[in-house]
């Protein structure tokens, strides 16, 4: 089989491609760093035509042109998997709505779903000696898109980082439809890290010193777990390894730090497991081709049972706010929408089923609002609307820069005591009178 041949009969032009999608298809749009752009571009002009698009993708790192049109909310609706600021901020405009699913879920419910996209169209790697696109660090639930799209677009980037893996990392020429090739748009970085605050530190120092050698890592997005990388970088931890859903820079500086091995893993030894990675061009030129990093689908990195069969697994994720009865809200600021359930509960459960592994989520005591108003995230109940991603019935570790508590298995009396003891102390007389009319006090308690 000649596959260049096949590629240049499937060849095609961006504006050429989209004349395929008709008013009410469902299309995907790629994921995070691979989002489609040059057939964003052809299809921003052909929009005005068109009606009733339903499209899903998530993770954006730029606005795309079919969010700039006047009339967007007319024509199509962006149905989100994981929200960027980006598509908090479509929110307001009505034309993007999130929708709520465990991130492990999202390959099976293609597999099974009952409006499947009709065109799936997402950049990719060039196309290898054997014939095959590399869905770069965006293997995700990419492959079970494809199995059940009617049509299938490839929009080829030169820059788009080859990464190797397990499974499901990419997709055979003879099952696209079309190929078009781009105008190889560098691949968007989410920028370096915020330098880290004190506060960070102090939650990043309580959180290294619970990890042993050879433990399995797992980072979440945002600026404490990148601080706590930071510190393991620094440490004398040695022999780590790697089972995560997102690769973040953090890992790239472990592991060019000499901590990370793998040799200790019970599963995939030696390798960093990852579904997808955003971050800066450091860590693109790190998973670029580099066998040590397992690309997979994110129904095998966020498998709880998975995560639960490596022994020492350290999961770590931050969140929005905790209320006295120990529910986590990651998602919301009441019923703002600011995120998304991602895999933060499989990790906090498989990671507690490990032998010896640990989960903890972690946030400032407080934050400060607009007006330069304080206030406490640890709160008697969680605001009007706001999600709850973690049951109070699942943590395990919750961390402040005022201490460390393990919440599971207490009462409530012990869960009220221990998350006001981590909290900032201006608010904890606050926070005991609330908890003694919630009547999760007792008067015993230490004031």
């Amino acid at each position: 089989m000649d596959f260049n041949e096949i590629y240049k009969q499937k060849l095609t032009t961006a504006d050429e491609a989209v004349k395929v999608i008709r008013s009410g298809d469902w299309i995907d749009y790629g994921w995070c760093t691979g989002t489609v752009d040059a057939l964003d571009k052809a299809l921003a002009k052909r929009m005005p035509e068109l009606s009733d698009i339903n499209i899903r993708g998530g993770i954006l790192m730029k606005e795309p042109e079919i969010f700039k049109l006047e009339d967007a909310a007319s024509h199509f609706t962006w149905n989100s998997w994981h929200s960027s600021g980006i598509e908090r901020k479509a929110v307001a405009k009505g034309f993007c709505f999130y929708s709520p699913i465990k991130y492990s879920e999202l390959p099976g419910y293609y597999r099974n779903s009952q409006t499947p996209p009709r065109v799936a169209m997402f950049q990719a790697a060039p196309m290898d000696a054997h014939g095959y696109f590399n869905f770069g660090p965006n293997a995700s639930h990419m492959a079970a898109c494809c199995e059940v799209a009617d049509i299938i677009i490839v929009e080829v980037n030169k820059n788009m980082p080859r990464c190797l893996g397990g499974f499901e990392n990419g997709i055979h020429i003879s099952n696209v439809d079309m190929i078009v090739e781009g105008d190889n748009p560098a691949i968007l970085e989410t920028g370096a890290p915020a330098p880290t605050t004190e506060v960070d530190e102090a939650v990043a120092k309580y959180i290294v010193d619970e990890i042993p050698d050879g433990a399995c890592l797992q980072l979440g997005i945002g600026g404490m777990p990148n601080a706590v990388g930071s510190l393991i970088a620094q440490s004398d931890l040695k022999d780590l390894g790697v089972h995560t859903e997102m690769y973040v820079d953090a890992f790239v500086d472990i592991a060019k730090a000499g901590k990370i091995t793998g040799l200790k893993k019970s599963r995939d030894k030696g390798r960093q497991v990852y579904a997808f990675g955003s971050g800066t061009k450091k860590l693109y030129d790190y998973l670029d081709e580099n066998p040590e990093c397992m690309s997979a689908p994110v129904n095998y990195t966020n498998d709880m049972s998975v995560i639960a069969s490596i022994d020492n697994f350290i999961s770590i994720n931050n969140a929005v706010d905790i209320d006295l009865f120990g529910q986590i809200n990651a998602e919301s600021a009441g019923t703002k929408h600011i995120s998304g359930a991602g895999g933060q509960l499989d990790f906090v459960l498989g990671a507690y089923l490990s032998n010896g592994g640990k989960s903890f989520i972690c946030m400032s005591s407080t934050f400060t609002t607009k007006d330069g108003t304080v206030q406490s995230r640890i709160k008697p109940t969680l605001s009007n609307g706001s999600i709850v991603t973690d049951t109070r019935a699942n943590i395990n570790y919750f961390v402040t820069e005022y201490g460390i508590v393990n919440l599971k298995g207490l009462s409530s009396w012990q869960r009220a005591e221990a998350l006001i003891s981590v909290a900032h102390p201006d608010f904890r007389d606050q926070l005991i009178a609330e908890a003694e009319k919630m009547h999760i006090w007792r008067q015993s308690n230490k004031r």
